[in-house]
């Protein structure tokens, strides 16, 4: 199991600092973040937390999965790769047409 460890079903009131002491009593936490969308600036109801080890991580999923974290019980599970983005198109700019007049 890798370190990183995928927080779903958030309240969107927790914080980072919810997240790493919940996830505290199951080991060393290196890193707790969570998500919030740009535009908006609130959570989008998840986030990731890295343990110092894989023992650690698993242990975690396996002892605070279902349990409640400001008041909403949270989904644990192994954090997959993050997927690489697609070009979202444009071509970066200049005059978009072939027109010649």
């Amino acid at each position: 199991m890798a370190t990183k460890i995928f927080v779903g079903s958030l309240a969107y009131t927790a914080t980072d600092d919810d997240l790493s002491a919940f996830f505290a009593e199951a080991g060393t936490v290196v890193s707790a973040k969570v998500i919030m969308d740009r535009e908006t600036n609130r959570s989008k109801g998840f986030g990731f937390v890295e343990m110092s080890s894989d023992d650690e991580a698993k242990a975690a999923v396996e002892s605070l999965n279902g349990k409640d974290l400001v008041g909403r019980p949270v989904a644990l599970s192994e954090a997959r790769p993050q997927a690489p983005r697609e070009n979202r198109g444009g071509g970066g700019g200049g005059y978009g047409g072939g027109n010649s007049y």
